[in-house]
């Protein structure tokens, strides 16, 4: 007879993963990790596995992976039959995600900096409202926004 793996109730396994009890919850409403079987006392019970793959999960996240890309490697995990260079293709794509954020980010650090320069500590006041203000009053009646796939 197999030994049973020990069944950890939610505040636990999150302690034993990292991920905290409303992530768990949010990760079985996902289909991250299946719902969970509950206890006589109706407490949801997590075995080792199952602390494993919320260890994972974090991890996927913590790389700033969305919860469709996590999906992805969950379900190549669990095709043992299945083409592992897909695993390679989910993290090219996040990488290229990671590349164009990065950019962003340089821009925004130069428009930031910018911006901080009008306030030198010279004189009695800093500029950078006066600046926000100018800013938003020429420019231009922004296009609606397009409907962009969010990353999470």
């Amino acid at each position: 007879m197999a030994a049973q793996s020990p069944q950890h109730r939610i505040g636990e396994a999150a302690r034993l993963s990292g991920v905290p009890a409303a992530s768990i919850r949010y990760y079985e409403k996902e289909g991250l990790l299946a719902a969970q079987a509950r206890a006589d006392n109706q407490y949801r019970v997590y075995s080792d596995e199952e602390v494993h793959r919320l260890r994972f999960v974090r991890l996927c996240r913590a790389m700033d992976m969305s919860l469709g890309e996590v999906r992805t490697l969950l379900a190549l995990d669990a095709d043992v039959r299945g083409d592992g260079h897909v695993a390679c293709i989910t993290l090219d794509e996040h990488l290229e995600h990671v590349r164009t954020r990065l950019a962003e980010l340089r821009t925004l650090e130069k428009e930031l900096l910018a911006l901080r320069s009008r306030c030198d500590g010279q004189g009695g006041q800093c500029h950078v409202i006066e600046a926000l203000h100018a800013r938003a009053d020429s420019e231009p009646v922004p296009p609606p926004l397009p409907s962009v796939k969010r990353h999470v």
